[in-house]
């Protein structure tokens, strides 16, 4: 990946090396952070515990030095960006060592929900959703929005890159930092509390479209309208991207467990996330199915009234056809017509028409066309 303008003179500055170490082993040198706006905030924890650091870089110091001269505590650097701009990546990439093809997938985002493990580290892609208020549903209203949030894990660091406004992360820090036992998991808790967190606002935002559903539901055989079956047809389009955003990511968090980066005593954690996906899958395939047969109820009831007002403009119709004929005919002006002398041929012509029109009439009534 080519860097911008911006990543080439940063990595002039005399302060930054060219290459910076990402060993474990081998402290990071002190380099002049480039100005970025997108990182929400950082920190380093040691036994789960924030310490103080005025820099990215002296946090990650901080970090590695106490991690070699430690008993095996677990300390790490937790990095949060939001909509990051290539060059900040790329700088970050130069501090952690991260993968190119996982730093492009970052920057572009759009991404499926994946996880991907490039040497001792892990990139993980989370699809995030959000229910948005409405007062009134337009043709071109949104009830669902989704984000992502990228997770770069390593033995000492998280990177999380978030696109998009909702689901932030800003409550999953404030909880672990309210609970240093929590913190003190490592990165690997870290991302447990992020995919929980997520899966979490799946659910909710699942319960909110059922909620959505019953209230069409119960009104599918009332009298629908075009516009009922469109906000009906919304609804099937929002669960769709739902069902798009979810389903894929059942797959790589199941295999999490499994991954070498994952420490045994998290793994069952994540089986526990994995269990909720499950049940989120399961409720947004039956909400779809639901939505499915609901938008089939709908427009055969659409339909049916349809064919029920076809019904009366015929009947109607008909009804009125006998007296026209009848007029028509007379309206020809012919000498020699049936009862055109006769003094009841005016009122006998016209009782001919109100009682075709009344046998019609109740012809019609008792074969429900009316």
């Amino acid at each position: 990946m080519r860097s911008s303008t911006l990543f080439r003179r940063i990595n002039r500055h005399p302060a930054m090396p060219s290459r910076l170490a990402h060993s474990p082993q081998k402290p990071v040198r002190e380099v002049c952070v480039p100005p970025v706006d997108s990182i929400v905030e950082f920190g380093a924890y040691v036994q789960g515990k924030k310490v103080s650091a005025t820099s990215i870089v002296e946090a990650l110091d901080l970090v590695r030095e106490h991690n070699k001269t430690s008993d095996g505590t677990n300390a790490f650097l937790w990095v949060g960006l939001h909509e990051p701009e290539a060059p900040e990546v790329e700088w970050l990439s130069e501090v952690f060592g991260l993968h190119p093809l996982a730093v492009e997938d970052a920057v572009k985002a759009h991404q499926r929900p994946k996880v991907e493990r490039y040497g001792e580290s892990l990139f993980m892609v989370l699809k995030t959703i959000a229910y948005l208020d409405h007062d009134e549903l337009t043709a071109t209203s949104e009830i669902i929005a989704t984000g992502e949030i990228m997770v770069f894990l390593g033995a000492d660091f998280v990177v999380t890159v978030r696109h998009g406004r909702h689901c932030p992360l800003t409550l999953v820090r404030e909880r672990l930092e309210d609970k240093p036992k929590l913190m003190n998991r490592g990165p690997a808790g870290v991302l447990h509390a992020i995919s929980d967190h997520v899966v979490d606002q799946y659910l909710q935002v699942a319960d909110l479209m059922q909620l959505e559903l019953e209230e069409v539901e119960a009104t599918v055989f009332a009298d629908v309208s075009s516009r009922d079956i469109n906000r009906i047809y919304q609804l099937k389009r929002e669960m769709l991207e739902m069902k798009r955003a979810i389903t894929p990511l059942r797959a790589p968090l199941s295999a999490l467990p499994q991954r070498r980066v994952v420490p045994s005593e998290m793994r069952e954690y994540f089986r526990d996330v994995g269990d909720h996906l499950s049940r989120v899958c399961e409720q947004v395939e039956s909400s779809n199915e639901l939505c499915s047969s609901i938008l089939q109820a709908a427009l055969a009831r659409s339909n049916a009234l349809a064919n029920e007002d076809m019904r009366k403009i015929s009947s109607w119709v008909a009804i009125l056809a006998v007296p026209t004929m009848i007029a028509g005919i007379y309206g020809m002006n012919f000498d020699f017509m049936p009862e055109t002398k006769q003094v009841w041929g005016y009122p006998a012509v016209l009782a001919v028409m109100v009682t075709a029109c009344v046998l019609l009439h109740r012809g019609f009534r008792r074969n429900g066309w009316l």
